[in-house]
């Protein structure tokens, strides 16, 4: 069963070699009560733990069951330790912070055996040695007698054949030293039990055979095994090497924290302050990066990116504009002119380019182009503009919108000049309307607006009024809304050029009041009646009558709801305007193409239908004239002035009328077109707006749009479409686009800082394992003897780590989510900015793992120190 052959052992000691065994040989019966005997440093302890395999021997072999041991590698030995030996020491060496039941079971622990037959196993091994009742107690609960039994158990849980007791009596007075005996001498019935003791007079009461040591040697051998008898071990099933699991190297730390609860929340707090730190930063900078999300997203929405029908590159021209600059050569003993309005002028006629916002629509609505992706919405502006009245006409035609006050504005500067420019430069033509048509994004008005009364247009005749933060309207608002009248202006406007003073008068109106608002809805071609003589139609606007008729047969609009900008909404776009959906501008456009005035000239795109004349500038030859012509220019004229004319022209060759007629239509320069007419019935096709609002949901996604037109471009390019090609400037984008950037540098390098106390943290916690390895030396000790491998006493001290690790990680965001409250209070109180300190639960979740990571790596080099250590010498630490 097992054989020791010429053992020898020598330890080095400075230039010193000491010979602890010299040539030991012995052979050991399967069950027998062997007794080691030998005065100090003769060898006893070291053949022992050269039995036990805690030390290796220099030279010799041990054989056991018949095998060769000079192979055996390190796994080898722990697993012969866990299955073949029991180990019983002196100083009982049982792991402090454990329990009776959980010291005595470890063994079974490292050998992967369940939780309910190990514990049902210890409580058998502690009831066999009368401690059936002492199961939670710890050691330091305990007398000697009582731990030296809980140590035999722990030695016989795993059923081995061979136990090993070093001095299981020094330490015991008598009394218990012949109970602990009686036990050992019972074990001895069915296992060896090599026992070392100083104490001759047991040794001779309860050993079946002596071995006397000197010098380490055998002197005497009271019944030396001579390998005849039957010593056949019996035989065993082959059994997997111990390996502790992750679970009980995490038990046997949490246990050991748990007896320094101090230390350990000290360390643990000390281990946090980088993670606050940090976490601290993260909070503001997520804090900070939702609120210029919100603001991006708000501004953007504000702001869009808008590309006209005729667009002129100010970015470009800019940078031209900014070369001119340059100095030029010249004498300084004059004056000299540069000419940058000049210059500038003509860089902006040569810059002008026309859109193709047909192709580029189907483009973006195509499923290729994938902007989709980036858009919070897409909006389509037409040249139509709406003619709204008030339902009621008995008192008088009221047309609110457009109104006599944006008129008398319009008047100071050409509306349609003021438009082109501002389009052409992709500016927002809208800011100056009253009626405004909403952005498509329902989850964005949402985020941007409160409903205070009624609700959302769900209709295409429903608008909404959107009030500023203190639920006003401007004077403007309220003739766009018929709530004043165009007599109250032109009065007003009287007693102003006459010097008198005009009180201002502050009315308010209740919600019901704003909601029971209505309107009519008059399209461009029904001002227009068919004179059923002469086939064309006529403009009706001057006749009071008709115009109250086409009031009372408009479309109906309803105002449905009151909007009001959110507390931290930063867009004030839209306030003090009606809002409207693009439904409304389709329902518009669709019924304005199919009126019969709309029809016809459609289809007489050579001659308006309005003056029955060609049209000049879309002819490609000089026009031809008729008398008819003639006849129908003249039927345009007022009466007195018509019969003047024809009176002149009575007895003129018909030839000579056409002639004079042709002159004084090229003298007048008359500009009726067909895209003119069009424009004044207020005819458009919906694939082809005048201009494209795109708005991006923020930043990064405005710089991946812009990518994408420029990739259009480029394909039209390459594919000798030149004229598609799409020109804009993005002025946001020209101003804004680094606030993020900004904000995420000042972030990484806040966090880079903050990241060095952590580091120190770490370092300060493998500084702290290490001197846990210093005071669980023992412990290291006992559990190799247990037959624990190098990689699971690294890993007891790994598991430690990651948990100062984790509740340090814990313990920060904790202390980081307390923190954010003052902080969130003090910059609402300051900034009126709400939530500026938000911890994502990803970020938290991010800086648990990372405190975790950190501890494990500043515990590496500790632990790999504890599972280096000998477990002879870890055994006699105190």
């Amino acid at each position: 069963m097992l054989e020791l052959v010429d053992i020898k052992k020598d330890y080095k000691m400075g230039d010193t070699t000491v010979e602890a065994l010299r040539g030991v040989s012995l052979g050991f019966r399967k069950n027998e009560f062997v007794a080691v005997l030998g005065q100090s440093g003769c060898g006893k302890t070291t053949l022992l733990n050269i039995i036990g395999g805690l030390d290796s021997y220099t030279s010799g072999d041990l054989i056991i069951n018949g095998r060769s041991t000079k192979e055996f590698k390190s796994r080898d030995w722990d697993s012969y330790r866990n299955h073949s030996i029991g180990f019983v020491f002196q100083s009982y060496n049982l792991i402090s912070h454990q329990t009776v039941l959980a010291n005595t079971e470890l063994a079974l622990t490292l050998n992967g055996v369940s939780k309910p037959e190990r514990r049902a196993r210890a409580k058998a091994a502690l009831e066999r040695v009368g401690l059936g009742d002492q199961l939670k107690k710890k050691p330091n609960q305990m007398s000697g007698g009582q731990m030296q039994r809980v140590a035999i158990a722990r030695a016989l849980i795993n059923n081995p054949d061979i136990l090993l007791a070093d001095e299981p009596t020094g330490a015991l007075d008598s009394e218990t030293s012949v109970q602990v005996m009686e036990i050992l001498k019972e074990i001895s019935r069915d296992k060896l039990v090599i026992m070392v003791t100083h104490n001759p007079e047991l040794a001779k009461i309860y050993a079946d055979r002596i071995v006397q040591l000197s010098d380490g040697r055998i002197i005497s051998d009271t019944n030396p095994f001579n390998g005849q008898e039957n010593n056949e071990p019996k035989k065993k099933e082959k059994v997997k090497k111990p390996s502790m699991s992750f679970f009980t190297a995490l038990s046997l730390s949490k246990n050991n924290l748990l007896t320094k609860k101090a230390r350990t929340f000290l360390t643990s707090f000390a281990g946090s302050i980088g993670i606050i730190g940090i976490a601290l930063v993260l909070s503001i900078s997520s804090g900070f990066q939702a609120y210029i999300d919100r603001v991006q997203e708000d501004t953007l929405s504000s702001y869009p990116i808008s590309i006209s029908s005729s667009s002129v590159d100010v970015s470009s021209m800019m940078t031209s504009m900014m070369n001119v600059q340059t100095k030029s050569e010249h004498d300084l003993d004059r004056v000299y002119t540069s000419n940058i309005m000049q210059d500038m002028s003509n860089k902006m006629l040569n810059e002008i380019k026309e859109n193709d916002l047909k192709s580029f629509k189907e483009f973006i609505e195509s499923k290729d182009s994938g902007i989709a992706d980036y858009v919070s919405d897409i909006k389509y502006g037409y040249n139509i503009s709406f003619d709204i009245y008030s339902p009621d006409t008995e008192n008088g035609i009221n047309r609110v919108y457009p109104n006599i006050v944006m008129d008398s504005m319009n008047s100071q500067t050409s509306g349609d000049m003021r438009n082109n420019m501002m389009s052409s430069i992709g500016a927002d033509t809208s800011s100056s309307e009253i009626w405004k048509e909403l952005i498509g994004n329902a989850e964005l008005l949402d985020s941007q607006y409160d409903v205070i009364a009624g609700d959302w247009p769900k209709s295409y005749n429903e608008v909404v009024l959107i009030v500023n933060d203190n639920n006003e309207i401007s004077d403007i608002t309220m003739y766009s809304l018929g709530l004043k009248t165009e007599a109250e202006y032109k009065d007003m406007m009287s007693k102003i050029m006459n010097g008198e003073t005009v009180e201002s008068d502050i009315s308010s109106y209740s919600y019901e009041d704003i909601l029971n608002l209505h309107f009519k809805l008059v399209l461009k071609t029904d001002f227009y009646s068919k004179d059923s003589s002469t086939g064309l139609w006529k403009n009706m606007s001057d006749d009071d009558g008709f115009v109250a008729n086409a009031v009372r047969n408009g479309t109906d609009i309803n105002v449905v709801g009151i909007l009001r900008p959110k507390s931290d909404s930063v867009t004030r776009e839209n306030t003090g305007s009606i809002g409207y959906t693009a439904a409304l501008t389709e329902y518009y456009i669709n019924s304005v193409n199919d009126t019969e005035i709309a029809r016809e000239q459609l289809a007489s795109t050579d001659r308006s239908v309005i003056t029955g004349l060609p049209f000049i500038n879309d002819a490609e030859t000089e026009p031809v004239f008729t008398i008819e012509d003639v006849r129908a220019y003249l039927a345009e004229l007022p009466e007195q002035q018509r019969n003047q004319v024809e009176a002149m022209i009575a007895t003129m060759p018909e030839e000579q009328v056409i002639a004079s007629f042709a002159e004084k239509i090229k003298s007048e320069a008359r500009e009726d077109s067909f895209e003119s007419t069009k424009e004044e019935l207020g005819i458009v096709k919906l694939d082809i707006p005048s201009i494209i609002s795109i708005y991006p949901k923020d930043f990064d996604s405005k710089d991946r749009i812009s990518e994408i037109i420029d990739g259009y471009n480029e394909r039209m390019k390459s594919e000798g479409n030149e004229a598609k090609e799409i020109q804009y400037t993005d002025f946001i984008g020209l101003l804004l686009s680094s606030v993020s950037t900004i904000i995420d540098v000042i972030a990484y390098v806040l966090i880079a800082f903050v990241a060095i106390s952590l580091v120190v943290s770490s370092i300060m916690i493998g500084v702290i394992t290490y001197i846990s390895v210093l005071e669980r030396t023992k412990e290291i000790g006992i559990l190799r003897a247990l037959g624990a491998s190098k990689h699971d006493i690294s890993m007891v001290f790994n598991a430690e780590t990651l948990i100062v690790g984790f509740v340090s990680g814990a313990l920060g965001i904790l202390i980081t989510l307390l923190l954010t409250l003052p902080v969130n209070a003090l910059v609402e109180a300051a900034t009126g900015i709400t939530n500026v300190a938000v911890l994502p639960l990803g970020g938290a979740v991010i800086l648990v793992a990372v405190s975790m990571f950190m501890t494990f790596i500043a515990g590496l080099i500790p632990s790999r120190i504890a599972a280096k250590k000998d477990p002879v010498v870890a055994l006699r630490t105190e």
